[in-house]
């Protein structure tokens, strides 16, 4: 009894592990962000249409970062506290894929001081340029609207460092304008997890 009892409890445990082994063969990313109700139906969270102005005084729109999946944070230039950090993983991002489908988009929350012209200098001292990484200013109110599409904080606060109160996630938009992962950019380890979950969306492009 204690052996037919063993036998099907070990028979148990190994298709729990055939069904843990072809869930992660078929991982795929979840849509994030609460649904919204469009002429009575729920549809996926989006990314809204938008159009700012890149490094290179070139209109960037979603239709420029349809062709496949996209990373972006928020960010300023002269930021004295998290942004530098941030940065230097979205160059590690950019680095891991330099080769793939993948772009970069970072979105300055002070376009007063932002131009395309700074901008450029920045790229540039970063050894990188468009179309791979776009930098984009435009309107302040638009930035900051958008912000909280992307899952970012922005708050303008004189007593904060460089003026500004922000958050550091990075975000995984796929081509679709659906919000896939994210991370918290001033984490190294979880950044790590954030590479593998966009090799996970690249694979899915190219099904």
């Amino acid at each position: 009894m204690q052996k037919n009892i063993w036998n099907k409890l070990t028979y148990t445990l190994v298709g729990m592990l055939i069904l843990i082994s072809c869930t992660n063969e078929d991982k795929s990313l979840p849509i994030l962000g609460e649904k919204e109700m469009v002429e009575g139906q729920e549809v996926p969270h989006s990314i809204p249409d938008f159009s700012f102005v890149n490094q290179d005084s070139t209109i960037i729109t979603n239709d420029q970062l349809n062709s496949g999946p996209y990373v972006a944070d928020f960010f300023f230039t002269h930021c004295p506290s998290i942004c530098p950090i941030v940065t230097k993983q979205m160059l590690r991002i950019h680095d891991a894929f330099k080769e793939e489908n993948l772009k970069l988009v970072s979105f300055t929350m002070d376009p007063k001081r932002d131009t395309p012209e700074r901008l450029k200098d920045y790229a540039s001292k970063l050894e990188v340029d468009a179309p791979k990484w776009h930098f984009l200013t435009g309107d302040k109110e638009e930035l900051h609207d958008i912000a909280t599409d992307f899952f970012n904080v922005v708050i303008e606060d004189d007593e904060a460092p460089g003026g500004f109160n922000h958050s550091g996630k990075i975000i995984l938009v796929d081509k679709n304008r659906h919000i896939r992962a994210f991370c918290e950019g001033t984490d190294e380890e979880d950044v790590d997890d954030f590479i593998k979950d966009i090799k996970i969306l690249l694979s899915e492009n190219e099904d």
